[in-house]
């Protein structure tokens, strides 16, 4: 009982020092600019907020279950495209957009079969998959924008409810659904498994494969849905977009608490991290720093994560061996 609570207390403190980033964050960038706090850009914040959001919500699955994806970016820059040009073909808005998943899904399915049967690491078979995409992205739309005018479309970008954007409640859905899979269904418990050990999973009776395949799968649905959703944003699929859209979400992810070791980390802690990563990246555009420096910025913001991540994996080792040796 004593043990639990002190884990309690723990994640409660990790939480903590991240809304206090946060709340140093927000301060920082109000005295900086005060049109930093105004309703419009809390609201700039959200949007630009829901496509990370979408993206990190996969990660916090892969991450946990020791997997990682380095294709997002290209996937969702392909699926707006792809959204677009079928639209443009006279094909309903529901089955292009059904269609889109699905081409997110195969994407999910190869990533996965990389992994899986290739037995390649994460990191090599999703950079592989990122550049594919992204030509596939180009190749399909000779290299140019392709407008939108489907009004049925445009709604995604431009509908609002009580005043929030479409686009930002669809976010809001994805993080509750996919953050209730993971706290309280068997699949979720599964995912923690295998990231902690898979070899124990499987003597469990796990299926690592197959729970790898969804969690991919998982995270091309998602990045289908942000690419779509940006495409009718910007009135337009653009095989160009979302460059480093994967790094954003991945720093998001790491700083909410999510291990790069895995088996650690839950959906509340990815959802401050999104927080914390776009109200940074607007800051940092709303004070008017070049965006070559904003680069160093965000690589600063990623080793920070990294660090900190660091030092809680070695402390839940040296509590883990303290029990131990309590035990003993």
């Amino acid at each position: 009982m004593n043990d639990n609570k002190k884990k309690h207390l723990h994640i409660s403190g990790d939480k903590i020092v991240l809304l206090a980033a946060i709340g140093v964050v927000f301060a920082l960038f109000t005295v900086l600019n005060r049109n930093f706090l105004s309703v419009t850009n809390m609201i700039n914040i959200l949007i630009a907020a829901s496509l990370v959001g979408l993206v990190a919500i996969g990660h916090t699955y892969l991450i946990i279950a020791g997997q990682n994806d380095l294709s997002p970016g290209s996937v969702a820059a392909f699926s707006g495209v792809v959204a677009a040009i079928l639209v443009g073909k006279g094909v309903p808005f529901p089955l292009a957009v059904v269609l889109t998943i699905g081409c997110g899904i195969l994407v999910g399915c190869f990533n996965a079969f990389m992994v899986n049967q290739i037995h390649l690491e994460a990191f090599i078979a999703t950079l592989v998959t990122q550049s594919i995409i992204r030509g596939f992205a180009y190749i399909i739309c000779d290299g140019k924008p392709v407008s939108i005018s489907n009004k049925s479309f445009l709604i995604l970008g431009k509908a609002r409810i009580a005043n929030i954007p479409l686009s930002v409640w669809i976010m809001i859905l994805c993080v509750i659904v996919f953050g209730v899979i993971l706290a309280r269904t068997k699949f979720g418990r599964s995912v923690y498994a295998i990231g902690g050990s898979m070899d124990a999973a499987r003597l469990a009776g796990l299926n690592p494969r197959r729970i790898i395949t969804t969690c991919y799968i998982m995270m091309g649905i998602l990045c289908a849905i942000g690419g779509i959703i940006f495409g009718a944003r910007m009135n337009s699929g653009q095989p160009a977009a979302n460059v480093n859209l994967e790094f954003d979400a991945i720093t998001a992810v790491i700083l909410g608490g999510v291990s790069f070791a895995g088996g650690v980390g839950d959906m509340g802690g990815t959802i401050l991290g999104i927080i914390l990563i776009q109200a940074f990246n607007t800051g940092l555009t709303m004070v008017n720093v070049p965006s070559f420096w904003q680069y160093v910025a965000k690589g600063g913001l990623l080793l920070f994560a990294l660090t900190t991540d660091y030092i809680r994996k070695q402390k839940r080792e040296k509590d883990l061996l303290a029990a131990s040796m309590k035990n003993l």
